[in-house]
Formats: structure tokens, sequence, C-alpha cells
């Protein structure tokens, strides 16, 4: 055992060694131990986290000469079916590969093994590893000996894939899954093991391999053992985290924010120099990626949310760069870098060199986030808004520009001075055949639907909120549904329509109220006032299930 892989040397060998499956240990030993044990068990998972390794067990747990109900081990130099079972030599306990022997010929042999009785066990064990490679005859030869098997028969299939069993399998077996271990208990796991081994390593070198792991106790004991191989032949004295991230081809995580930071900024030049240092340093790109993705979720979290404290994930120092860095960031922008990150991540299955992969990823970052830019340029510099000249004005306006709720003010408000907007080409006084007369907000509203503008339209009777209306000049308020081009499309509308140019200006009235609310004011009071009618009263004592929803004028009288 020596020299043996530590994977293979720290397998478990009870049910208690078992890392993070103690539900399915439990349920599983007290099935044995009342001896009320299923024909057929299935046990799903991820890789590494123990669902071969379970199926030994289950099966020394079956045929242990020891009382397992008390218990009770066994010693190697008693003569047991156990030490048998753990080098996978034991006659009747048969071990088969499905994503070898996936055809109707491998079952149909397996089938003929069962009729036989065990020759030494109590029981005759069939553990079917990867048991979702079987094809469909197989599956189906397999049924009838998986519903009913001799009585000292037990089928044990492992598979990383349950979705891709028939379901006329998955009825005839217990289902055990096998959950990923979480990241404290690895830590915990791979502690122990470095201490047997005398190896030195920091504690952040084992969160990084137990983060990387992704909940899989086989990756995380593989990973260790590459880091203290590392230790060994370099004769270093503790394997730190940088040296893990090096021998796994990791970026640094305050690297990526650095570099994300310039992104952000629209720096392409120090991006793409720190991302040249982290290629240099020998990052593999796809975890490169995943990296990015990570710091983007946290980025948006931090956006959204706030900071969130006592998270493990990520350093405090990282945290706390996060948090500097998210200032004045739009989610917008999170979301579209997200999806980009995504579809990079395919392209590198059919990119040769990933290197320029990522440098052209980092550029349409960069590009990206200079498009989202010269949008909210052009859509400030097409309009903007008038105060009134009572100083309060400015103050409303600020408090609108620095609401979260009201994002699209921004787009909409530059400052508080009317700036005069240049005539728009496409609506030049050649192109202008009839001008017309808007003397109120109705004749506005009504032109909008004769127009088939319906989107303004929308806007106009249930987002906006009229304060005052002159002919040139219209005084609002809006809430925060109203689109957020609502007032440019307004301004070129109305030039097109009536040939002249109008302010639209910002009013402190917060009290006023759209053209649909004051409808419904209106209505509602309307019924409100028959409602005290007497006949009204009439019908609801005749008709007590009758409700009054709405009041229509006869339009024949």
């Amino acid at each position: 055992m020596k020299n043996k892989i530590l994977a293979l040397k720290y397998r478990p060998q009870e049910f208690n060694d078992l890392i993070g499956q103690e539900v399915v240990s439990q349920t599983i030993t007290n099935a044995i131990k009342l001896n009320k044990t299923p024909n057929a068990y299935l046990l799903t998972g991820i890789r590494g986290v123990g669902k071969t390794t379970t199926a030994r067990l289950i099966a020394k747990a079956l045929n242990c000469t020891k009382n397992f109900s008390i218990g009770e081990k066994c010693n190697e130099s008693e003569k047991c079916h156990c030490k048998e079972i753990v080098d996978s030599n034991h006659m009747d306990v048969l071990e088969m590969d499905a994503a070898s022997k996936t055809g109707i010929d491998d079952v149909r042999e397996l089938i003929e093994n069962s009729k036989y009785s065990p020759t030494s066990a109590k029981f005759k064990i069939f553990i079917i590893d990867e048991v979702h490679m079987l094809s469909k005859q197989a599956f189906n030869g397999l049924l009838k000996t998986l519903e009913e098997p001799p009585p000292s028969l037990k089928f044990i299939l492992a598979t990383t894939e349950a979705r891709k069993i028939p379901v006329t399998i998955l009825s005839r077996c217990q289902r055990f899954d096998l959950k990923r271990v979480g990241v404290e208990e690895l830590c915990l796991h791979l502690k122990k093991i470095a201490d047997k081994e005398n190896g030195k390593i920091s504690e952040k070198a084992i969160r990084l391999i137990a983060r990387t792991s992704e909940g899989s106790v086989r990756d995380s004991i593989s990973l260790l053992d590459r880091a203290l191989i590392t230790q060994n032949l370099q004769d270093t004295k503790v394997v730190e985290e940088h040296d893990v991230r090096r021998m796994l081809g990791l970026a640094d995580k305050t690297k990526i924010i650095e570099l994300l930071k310039d992104v952000f900024q629209g720096d392409e030049k120090n991006s793409l120099k720190i991302l040249k240092e982290q290629i240099a340093n020998g990052i593999d790109a796809k975890n490169f990626l995943n990296d990015v993705l990570e710091i983007l979720y946290h980025f948006s979290r931090q956006i959204s949310l706030g900071s969130i404290e006592k998270d493990m994930s990520i350093s405090e120092l990282e945290n706390e760069m996060i948090e500097k860095y998210s200032k004045n960031l739009d989610i917008h922008d999170i979301g579209l870098f997200w999806q980009l990150t995504l579809k990079t991540i395919d392209d590198l299955k059919i990119i040769g060199n990933e290197s320029l992969a990522l440098e052209m990823f980092i550029m349409q970052l960069v590009h990206l986030k200079k498009i989202r830019k010269s949008e909210d340029i052009r859509n400030e510099e097409s309009f903007s808004i008038r105060s009134q000249e009572n100083p309060d004005n400015k103050k409303i306006i600020d408090k609108i520009l620095d609401t979260n709720n009201n994002n699209q003010a921004k787009n909409q408000l530059k400052s508080t001075n009317q700036i005069k907007s240049k005539p728009i080409n496409n609506f030049s006084e050649k192109n202008i055949k009839t001008k017309i007369e808007i003397t109120n907000f109705k004749d506005l509203i009504d032109k909008a639907n004769n127009e088939k503008e319906i989107e303004l339209k929308y806007d106009l009777e249930r987002n906006v909120k009229l304060v005052s209306f002159s002919k040139g000049k219209i005084d609002i308020s809006f809430n925060e549904k109203l689109n957020k081009n609502f007032i440019k499309n307004l301004t070129d509308k109305l030039f097109k329509w009536t040939n002249e140019r109008w302010i639209i200006s910002l009013s402190k009235n917060l009290n006023a109220k759209s053209i649909y609310e004051q409808n419904l004011e209106d209505k509602n009071k309307l019924i409100n006032e028959f409602k005290n009618n007497k006949i009204s009263k009439d019908i609801e004592s005749a008709f007590p299930d009758a409700m009054l929803v709405d009041i229509e004028e006869d339009k024949d009288k």
C-alpha cells in the first residue's frame, strides 16, 4: 500500500468511511440489519462520489461471515469473503462494465449465470457499472430477472446518467442518489490524508483543490496526490495555492478581476496585457473562462443584492475588489458578458489556437462595453429635459437620476438645461406634406392612435402623468415603466406632425395621474355613486350574487 495511488489507498472500507453520504449509508445499513434488502440497487451520482465503492461495501455487508447487525468486523488474517471482494476476485461477486459489454448477448450470458447458486458466499451479486450504456434489447432482456431474481441473487447497478435508463428498469430498483460532497467536508478529508502522508500543503491550496474537484472525492484525492508529488520532486517546503494553480492551469482570481475592471473601463490594451501574462503562466482556456463566469456571477450578485458576508467561495481580498469595481456597473453588461463567455466556451471545441480565441474574447468584451457606452451618449445628446424655474426641480431630477428603480431616466435626462437639438434629416420640411394642430393632450393621444403608434399611445395613456399642456410645451412626470426612448420618440413624432419643435419638461408635481388612472378613478367613483342608488339596491336584493363591474352610457338617447 506504500506506493499505491492515494485514490485507491484511501478507498472507504466501511460505510462509516463514506464522505458526505451519511443518509445513503444509514438507509442501506438499516435495511441489511433488518434483512429487508431489495432485489436490485441503483446507485447514481457524478464521477468519484463512491458508487462502485458503495456497491462493494453492500456486497461485503451481505456476504461477510461476521454479524453485521451488531457491528462485528473481520480481520485480514481470518478467512472471509471481504478481502476477496475488495480485490475484485470473488467467485460470487461479479463486476461487469456495461460500457464495454452493451449487447443482448452479454446480458444473456449474465442471466444464464444467475440460475446457479453461489459457490461459497450467501449471495451471488452482480455489480453492473455504467449501466446506462446497455442497449435497448439488453435492458429488455434484463427486466424479468431484475424483478424476480432467485432468492440468493442481488443486482447492484451504478450509473452517472440515470435519466438514460428506461423507466421499466428504474421501477424495479431501489434508487440511491449519491450527492456531491461539500467543500468543507472535502477539505477536512484531504487534510487528514495529507497529514497521514506527511505532506506539507497550505489550507488555501487544499481549499482550491476541493473547489476544483466539484464535489468528487476521487478527483480531489487525485489532485492532492499530484500536489504532494510536486512537493517531493521540487523539494519545496509547503505546497501553496499558487503552486496548485500553476499545476492545474488556473488563473489567479484577483488577476481576472483586474482584467474585468480594465474591460469595464474600456482599456483594451491593458486587458490584453493581463491576459497574455496569464497565458504565459500556462492557464487552461476552459478553466479561465469558467473562472470568468464565476467572477461575473459575483459582480452580478454584488450589483443586485449587495455584499454578502461569510462567502467561502471567494477570499476577503477578492470580495473587496468586486465590491470596489462593481460601482456604476450595469447589470445588462454583465448579462451580455455572461452570454459571450458561454459562447466562447463552445467555440473552443472547434478553434485550434486557444490563445487567439481568448484574445478575441477579451476584445469582444471591450467592444460590447463601448457599444453600450456610445448608445447611452447618443440617447443623452438627442434630447434633454428643461426644469421648471422652481429650484426644487433640480433636487427632484437628481433624486430620479440616483434612484436604481428609475434607471431609464438616466437615458432620458441629461441636465436641467434644455439643449436645442438639430432637426433630423428624415423630418425636413421637404418631407412634410401636411401640418396639423395639436391643442391638448387628448389630440395628441388621438393622433398617435390614428398614426398607429401603439407603443407611444400606450405610454401616453398609462405611463405618462400630464401636469400641463400648451402649444410647443408639455410638462409631465412619469413612472418607472416608461419606455427609455419615449421622449426622443415623442419629440420626433411631434416635429413630424406639427413641423414645430416641442419642449418636453419634467415637473415636480408628483400627485399627477395618468389618463388611465384618471379614467379608472372616475369609473370607480361613478360605480360607488350608483351603488347608493335605489335601483342598484333593488337589483342587489333581487340578485344577491350579482356584481356591478361597469356602467355604460346609453348612446341611443
